[in-house]
């Protein structure tokens, strides 16, 4: 278990090398921020446990706590636009995260969705994301206005790489954007990561032997998904135990965002600060496996990783 300074210190150390070794960024108009941009990431990061249930919540915990570590903390405002204008070079932690964790190398991944609901769908009026976030179906949530996750972890846990739409979006079409951003690259979506190494194991949500073939052809991606209704493609028990005990992983990494993160607390006014908050969430949740690595702890033991 690590003190709260030790854990600020080593991800910010971890942050501030991986930031030095990206291109430089164009510089964005006006003045020049109070913290720089390795300590808006590092605390954009830091922000995501459970225990701050709101970005209010945080900065009164940064302003009481963080003075001495980040004598130029801004208020919460700020520091909120910071956070998203930063976006880009947050997932480039993340994303750093993972190859130094060998995702790149492992057999497989596992591809899975979930929802994120970011309204109370009950409420009356159009709400701060209208005509962005959409209303959609999950086995978790029910109905829920918000947001669907597209996911692809490793076999430990780590997150190789995530989208994000609207939560009507239907799993094919929606796999089918993730895979051709994969296979063809670009710096705006460097969050879906790089292409898997071996095949993507997936649930029966992302069924359809053509498309199954298609992506197999287009992107070079391998999906393996039991048949549902097709008697004649049935795989066998053994079959269908081994892909329901491997994708036991990727249930177990959603309900960390969950349990030990503040996924299910966000309540965004902007799309932008969305994606910025769950792009702090997926190189947390990186960060955390490989710390864990570090001190010889099972990866995903996040509960008991921060002494509070």
């Amino acid at each position: 278990m690590l003190d709260v300074d030790t854990f600020l210190t080593t991800l910010y150390v971890f942050v501030d090398d991986t930031v030095k070794q990206l291109p430089a960024h164009r510089h964005h108009p006006g003045p020049q921020g109070k913290l720089s941009e390795s300590e808006v990431v590092a605390l954009a990061m830091f922000s995501q446990w459970k225990l701050f249930r709101s970005q209010r919540m945080f900065a009164r915990y940064a302003k009481r706590n963080l003075r001495s570590a980040f004598p130029h903390l801004p208020d919460r405002s700020q520091l909120n636009r910071a956070r998203s204008a930063a976006h880009d070079t947050i997932v480039a932690v993340g994303q750093a995260l993972s190859q130094a964790l060998g995702s790149i190398d492992q057999a497989y991944e596992l591809l899975d969705g979930m929802g994120v609901a970011v309204r109370n769908n009950k409420r009356i009026g159009p709400g701060w994301l209208d005509g962005i976030a959409a209303t959609g179906f999950s086995n978790r949530l029910g109905w829920y206005d918000g947001f669907h996750l597209l996911t692809a972890v490793d076999p430990d846990g780590v997150l190789t790489g995530y989208a994000v739409a609207p939560a009507s979006t239907k799993e094919q079409p929606y796999t089918e954007d993730f895979l051709a951003a994969r296979a063809f690259p670009h710096p705006r979506t460097a969050m879906v990561g790089q292409p898997a190494r071996g095949p993507y194991l997936a649930d029966t949500g992302f069924e359809g032997r053509e498309r199954h073939q298609h992506w197999a052809e287009e992107y070079g991606a391998v999906v393996l998904v039991p048949p549902r209704n097709d008697r004649k493609h049935a795989w066998p028990r053994d079959w269908r135990e081994w892909h329901a005990r491997k994708r036991q992983i990727v249930e177990t990494t959603h309900g960390k965002w969950i349990e030990q993160f503040r996924l299910d607390e966000e309540r965004p006014h902007t799309l932008d600060g969305f994606l910025a908050r769950f792009a702090a969430l997926a190189a947390l949740h990186n960060a955390c496996i490989w710390l864990n690595r570090q001190l010889g702890r099972e990866p995903l033991a996040f509960a008991e990783l921060v002494d509070w």
